[in-house]
């Protein structure tokens, strides 16, 4: 298994956070990771990007120009990335930010509100974790309960009291594509 993610949005979504979160729950499994973050030079508001690779094997890159799955939280990040997915790979598009639907027919698609998902656990803020829990229901890029339990260790301490709606938002984007 070898996942190769981008998760692109703008700043203050959590983009890069909800990337190190993959990469920490892919180490609690053992698994081989690595997360390069890239910031806009405005930070919130500005773009915001960042690499994950989750794999079985050791990554020898930690470089991802061709990901196996895409989450794009804004437009300007489905704009930019969408082509370079593999054939066969994820796209997870934000559909309350986001109204065009992919130019592509050769990748999986999955349209998750994830800021309405966000506002029904409590916080609009909890979008990057609802795209998370709809990500590992897909992919099983990392069990959802080590998702959860790596989410303490990974989120600021200014923001640890919002875990429980955290939790929430990872459910019910999990339960979204389940359903």
């Amino acid at each position: 298994m070898r996942e190769k993610i981008i998760i692109a949005g703008f700043g203050g979504q959590g983009i890069i956070m909800a990337g190190k979160l993959i990469a920490y729950a892919g180490m609690v499994e053992g698994k081989f990771v690595s997360h390069i973050p890239s910031y806009g030079v405005e930070m919130r508001g500005g773009t915001a990007n960042c690499s994950v690779i989750i794999s079985d094997t050791e990554v020898a890159s930690p470089l991802v120009s061709h990901p196996t799955t895409l989450v794009a939280m804004n437009q300007p990040s489905l704009d930019k990335f969408e082509e370079t997915v593999v054939e066969g790979g994820n796209i997870f598009i934000n559909k309350s930010l986001i109204e065009r639907k992919i130019k592509r027919n050769d990748v999986n698609v999955f349209y998750v509100p994830a800021n309405n998902i966000a506002e029904e656990a409590g916080s609009g803020r909890a979008s990057n974790m609802a795209m998370i829990g709809a990500f590992i229901a897909v992919t099983g890029g990392a069990a959802k309960e080590n998702v959860k339990k790596s989410l303490p260790e990974v989120i600021s301490k200014r923001n640890i009291k919002y875990l429980e709606i955290n939790y929430k938002a990872i459910d019910k984007g999990f339960d979204y594509i389940i359903k």
